[in-house]
C-alpha cells in the first residue's frame, strides 16, 4: 500500500520535501493529501523541493495531480490528492 502524507496549511515545504524524498527512495512512490488552498500550495512547493532533493541521485520524479474525499472528524471533504513517482 502507498504511504499518504497529509499535508496542511502550516506543514513547511523543506521538511514536507524531506519526507517524500524519503518515501520515494524507500517505497518508490507516496502520495499527498492537501484539503484547502494552503495545504494545496505548501504542497505543490515541497513536491518543487523534493525534485531538487532527488535530482543529484538520478531519480526525476513527476506529480500527478487528481482529487479525493477524506474524512475529516465527522465530515467529508474533497481533497487534492497528489501521487508523486519517477518518471
Amino acid at each position: 500500500m502507498m504511504e499518504v502524507l497529509k499535508v496542511s496549511a502550516r506543514s513547511v515545504p523543506k521538511s514536507l520535501a524531506g519526507a517524500i524524498a524519503s518515501v520515494v527512495r524507500e517505497q518508490g512512490k507516496v502520495e499527498l493529501h492537501a484539503v484547502g488552498a494552503g495545504a494545496s500550495n505548501q504542497a505543490i512547493k515541497a513536491v518543487a523541493i523534493a525534485r531538487g532533493f532527488l535530482a543529484p541521485v538520478g531519480v526525476d520524479i513527476v506529480c500527478v495531480p487528481a482529487f479525493a474525499n477524506v474524512q475529516i472528524g465527522e465530515k467529508e471533504c474533497t481533497a487534492m490528492r497528489l501521487i508523486v513517482e519517477p518518471r
